[in-house]
Formats: C-alpha cells, sequence, structure tokens
C-alpha cells in the first residue's frame, strides 16, 4: 500500500508534496522520495526511513519546483534501501508506482542496452517510456504504448523532462484520483493524501491514463478513447476522504485488494529471483505437522492452506477453530509448526490457543496483519501480511492477504521438503504474482454482481456449497452474507447434501455454488443438479470453462478470469465478497458495523 501524491502548478510544490505523504503514513512504507521539474531540470531526494529523513536531506539539499511527484513506498522488488526508492529516473522520465508489473522481466530483457540501477519493476516502465520517446515518440504516445505491454496492478505518476507543463497517470488494479484546484491539478494514491488541497476529485476508473495539466486534465479509457469522469465533492474533510469516495469502508477494503496482496507478496516472495523469500527463515523439511488455528473468517484461510499443504508440499496439516482447541487437550509433536492466523493479532482465544502451544513446546508463528500485537511478539516466528488498516467488521483484505501469504508459506514448504520441482516452484510463484492483476479483472464484474445482489433480498435463507479448496471459500462466502445482511446462511461441502442438508431446499431457495473448473467441477455440478431438481436457484462463482459446461444449470454466473487451479481460491473470494456487500446495502443494514459484532474479539 504504497502513497502517491503529485501536483502540477505554477507554485511551489515540495512542502506540500511532503505533506500529503505524511497523510499516507498510516499506510506503512520503508522509504519515500520526492521529485520536481524546476527550470527544465528533474531533481530527486529520497531516503531510506521515515519521512523525517527525507525533510532531513531536503533541509541540507533543497528542491522545489511548480510541479512534482512524492511517494512512500513498501518494498516489493528490491530491497528496502535509498537505491530502490521512489521515484525512478530513466533518461528523461520520471515515475512513481504502486503495484506488481508481473512480466517486468521479459521487458526487462527486452531493453537492450539500457543501464538498470536498481532490480524494481518500476524502473522497467521508466525506460520503456523513454526508450520510446528516443525512437521519436511523442510523451503521450510513448505512455499510451508502453502501458499496453504491461500485465499486472499498477498506479502511476509520471513527469518528463521537457513536458515540463504536464504530469502523467495511469491506474489498472491500484487505485488512483484526480484533484482539481484553482490554476493546478492534483494526484493521489488515496483522497486523504489530497483533503487538504481539494474537495473535487476524479476517481480514475479500470484501465484509465490521462495527463494533468496546470489548467485541466484529459482522461482516456483502456481503449484509449477520451472519456469524462463524474466529479466527486468529498463532504466532511479528512474523515470522508479517507473512504476514498466509497459508500462504506468496506467497499474500499474490497477495492485495495489488488493493492494489498501485492504488498503481502513482497513479503513472501523475491520476484525478482522468482523464489519464496519469507520475512524470518523457516526450514520445512524439519517439520512433520502443520497446526493452524484461528476463528471466525482466518480459520476459512487455514481451512485453504490445509489442502495446499497436503497437496502441494505433502506436509499433514491440521485446523482448529482457536476456542475449542486447547479444551480438547491435542496431542502435540515438538516437530509440529503452530500457526496462529489472525488480522489483529490480539484475539483472545486464538492468543490462548498459541500460548498452549508454546507451553508444550511446539514451535510457534503468528499471521498477523499488526506486528506490534501480542501474537506478534509472544511466538517464536511473527509473520506479517501487511493488509493495512481495515475498518470494515466484515474482514476482506485482510482474508485474501492472509491466503495470499499462506500460500507463499505453502510454496516454501514445497521447496524445502522436495515435493515439487524448481520449474513447478517458479509455475506457482508466477501464479501468484498474478493474482493482483486478476483481483482487478474480477471487480470489474462489480456492476453485473450489483444487479445480482438485489435478487437475493427476498430470500430469508441461503446456501453456499464448494468440493475440496473450495469449501472453505463457500464457508466464507456463507458467513460474509449472514454478518453483514443478516440473511440467514448455510455452508456445507456439496457432496454432504444428501446426508441432511437437501431436506430444507424448496422452490426458490438460493444456492451459491463455488466451482471453478478443476477435477471435481463434474461432481459439483451434479450436487446442483440434486438441488436444481428440487426448485432451488443456481448462482455459480467459475471462469470460462466452468461456465460454458455448466450453461442453462445456474441462474446467475458470477465469473472469475481464468487462472492457475492454485490461486483459484483467492480470485473466488472476490465475487463472494460483492455479492454480500450490495446484498447488504439494498437490504440497508449498516455495512461497516454490523449488529453485535465487533472487530476484534479480544474476550473468550
Amino acid at each position: 500500500m504504497c502513497g502517491i501524491i503529485g501536483i502540477v502548478g505554477n507554485a511551489s510544490v515540495t512542502d506540500r508534496l511532503i505533506q500529503g505523504l505524511k497523510r499516507l503514513e498510516y499506510r506503512g512504507y520503508d522509504s519515500a522520495g520526492v521529485a520536481v521539474i524546476s527550470d527544465g531540470n528533474l531533481l530527486r531526494e529520497r531516503a531510506e526511513g521515515k519521512i523525517a529523513a527525507l525533510e532531513a536531506k531536503l533541509g541540507s539539499n533543497p528542491i522545489d519546483g511548480p510541479v512534482g511527484i512524492a511517494h512512500t513506498r513498501w518494498a516489493t522488488h528490491g530491497v528496502p534501501n535509498e537505491t530502490n526508492a521512489h521515484p525512478h529516473f530513466a533518461g528523461r522520465v520520471c515515475i512513481v508506482h504502486n503495484g506488481i508489473i508481473e512480466n517486468f522481466l521479459d521487458l526487462r530483457q527486452s531493453l537492450n542496452g539500457r543501464n538498470f540501477r536498481t532490480e524494481t519493476d518500476t524502473e522497467v516502465v521508466a525506460h520503456l517510456v523513454d526508450e520510446e520517446m528516443s525512437n521519436g515518440a511523442s510523451a503521450k504516445e510513448a505512455f499510451q504504448s508502453t502501458l499496453a505491454k504491461l500485465k499486472g496492478a499498477y498506479a502511476f505518476g509520471m513527469v518528463i523532462d521537457g513536458e515540463d507543463d504536464k504530469l502523467f497517470a495511469a491506474r489498472a488494479g491500484s487505485p488512483l484520483a484526480i484533484g482539481i484546484g484553482d490554476g493546478e491539478m492534483y494526484l493521489g494514491s488515496d483522497a486523504l493524501a489530497l483533503a487538504q488541497l481539494t474537495s473535487d476529485l476524479v476517481y480514475l476508473e479500470e484501465g484509465d491514463w490521462a495527463i494533468l495539466t496546470s489548467d485541466g486534465y484529459e482522461i482516456f479509457d483502456r481503449h484509449n478513447n477520451a472519456v469524462e469522469r463524474d466529479v466527486t465533492v468529498i463532504v466532511g474533510g479528512p474523515a470522508m476522504a479517507d473512504k476514498g469516495g466509497y459508500a462504506h469502508y468496506m467497499l474500499k477494503e474490497i477495492h485495495e485488494q489488488p493493492e494489498t496482496v501485492s504488498r503481502t507478496l513482497s513479503n513472501y516472495i523475491d520476484e525478482f529471483r522468482q523464489t519464496p523469500s519469507l520475512p524470518t527463515d523457516i526450514d520445512f523439511a524439519e517439520i512433520d505437522r502443520v497446526i493452524l488455528v484461528a476463528c471466525g473468517t482466518a480459520s476459512f484461510a487455514g481451512e485453504v492452506a490445509k489442502y495446499w499443504f497436503e497437496q502441494v508440499a505433502g506436509l499433514a496439516a491440521d485446523v482448529d477453530i482457536a476456542s475449542e482447541f486447547r479444551y480438547r487437550k491435542p496431542v502435540l509433536s515438538e516437530n509440529s509448526l503452530f500457526i496462529a492466523v489472525s488480522q489483529s493479532g490480539e484475539t483472545a482465544d486464538t492468543l490462548a490457543a498459541l500460548r498452549y502451544c508454546k507451553s508444550h513446546g511446539v514451535k510457534t508463528a503468528a499471521l498477523v496483519n499488526v506486528m506490534t500485537s501480542t501474537m506478534a511478539r509472544e511466538a517464536d516466528i511473527a509473520l506479517p501480511t501487511h493488509a493495512g488498516p481495515e475498518i470494515g467488521v466484515a474482514s476482506t483484505k485482510a482474508f485474501t492477504s492472509q491466503l495470499t501469504a499462506l500460500a507463499a508459506l505453502v510454496i516454501k514448504a514445497a521447496s524445502d521438503r522436495k515435493t515439487i520441482d524448481s520449474e513447478a516452484v517458479s509455475d506457482h510463484i508466477k501464479a501468484l504474482m498474478s493474482v493482483p492483476g486478476l483481483i482487478a479483472q474480477s471487480l470489474q464484474d462489480e456492476p453485473h454482481i450489483q444487479e445480482v445482489a438485489k435478487t437475493l433480498t427476498s430470500a430469508e435463507h441461503a446456501f453456499f456449497l464448494g468440493r475440496g479448496q473450495f469449501v472453505p471459500i463457500a464457508f466464507e462466502g456463507a458467513l460474509k452474507l449472514k454478518e453483514i445482511s443478516y440473511i440467514h446462511a448455510e455452508s456445507y461441502a456439496a457432496g454432504e447434501l444428501k446426508h441432511g442438508p437437501i431436506a430444507l431446499i424448496e422452490d426458490g431457495t438460493p444456492v451459491v455454488v463455488v466451482a471453478p473448473m478443476d477435477e471435481l467441477f463434474e461432481k459439483t455440478l451434479s450436487n446442483a443438479q440434486e438441488v436444481i431438481s428440487r426448485g432451488a436457484e443456481i448462482y455459480m462463482v467459475t471462469d470460462k470453462a466452468g461456465q460454458q459446461h455448466a450453461a442453462g444449470a445456474a441462474r446467475h454466473i458470477l465469473q472469475i478470469p481464468e487462472c492457475h487451479n492454485f490461486v483459484s481460491p483467492i480470485l473466488t473470494t472476490i465475487p463472494l465478497q460483492l455479492l454480500a456487500y450490495y446484498t447488504a446495502v439494498h437490504l440497508g443494514t449498516d455495512v461497516d458495523q454490523p449488529r453485535n459484532l465487533a472487530k476484534s474479539v479480544t474476550v473468550e
């Protein structure tokens, strides 16, 4: 969750850029930088660490001008240091970037003769634009051409020497907004960064790119057609801006997932070398069992990981609900690894389970979003998700970040235990790296899901079904629906229908089936047919191949992009989150603070 701010105008910008970065500090970062165009010259200052370190360098080496961009970076490609800090230079181009460019290595190899100073994916983009301009393209043409070559999730802010009155911007998967001022224009990855500068914002839509000048802006869609986007007036100052113009924190957090998953990946994958790179060393060859303990949504992340650990890494895995774990007095082995999964790191039952395992000599790890939490401090190993603050009570981005981190742990375990070869390790890493961009694609189906959700509002009950690694995702989908819409929802492994639950199916009962194409698809479809014959209405979460095979069976298709089977549980989560959210919105419930619930359960 890096931060971007930019200003193009006629007055000094450096101090205001720094203030904008400070408003983004809540996102977390490991370096910061600022660049300006002054009298036709690109000037830059960067520093590892906090913004205060950047301010100190600017104090001894001041730079300023009427056009500039600034950035707080959380390292993805390349270690956190000044060299890899943004903004990046390449010839006449200066750029800041949030997200991950999946195909940066291929693009880098195509740029023969270019002098790369970093291991970052961002520098490649700057070189591509500069290369195009060196071959005679205009700045606009070079930017447009470069965007067409990129795969992944990104938000860009860019300035170019020789285009001193312009600020270039683009987004795909990472949020970006234009701010409208009087005689100047602004750019921000978060409305909060712009809250003290303007209340009039234009949110770029997926695939949009733009050119800002001091007196206006042009926006182009993914097909390079000039488009108009609505102006949103932020009423209420920074508090409202913190929602990024979204009606609820939950919706904002759903849309942040391309960025938050990218950020999680940065802690677990060396994308430059295509290898696992955990924040702390774990040798899974010495472990004979993984014990995953959690509550609520986090427990479903653990359930998905159980399938992964056993199928990919050949490592036995158990999942326990934290509130029951220690009371059944489990038999523990010193060769086991206990992993507590918790967004807050303070969940009382999960913390008690961690302490129970420590007292029995078991190695413990805490997968948490808050590294100052009790679990992070008390566990032998602290594993961060870095999803950033999650305000909505119903967990969304924390869940996908937990799945992402666990997937990376599984790849490391498979590599250590040699259950897959180096080529398969690379394939799994590439699949995981593709997730931010695929989530961005999934979010494009939001208008369709919003309409589908209207058909659920009259339901008193709903059922969710899945098989294999999609059983926990079905459980998570049911939990989301019930906790924010208050519609009673149950979830089952699809094969369990005939063992009792099918008695509850009647004419019009909504049944959500999570079934991308895999080796269990036909069995799941057969289970769906069983409830269809009893009057159920099917809502199927599937991919293109699944849709083709299920033609006519489902009333509604919620389609995910085609992807590697390993990461498909993460992708199927997105439409289920949106379905629950819009059902709740249509029903008028308090989405961010549903009744009787709290964000962190710190009592037993």
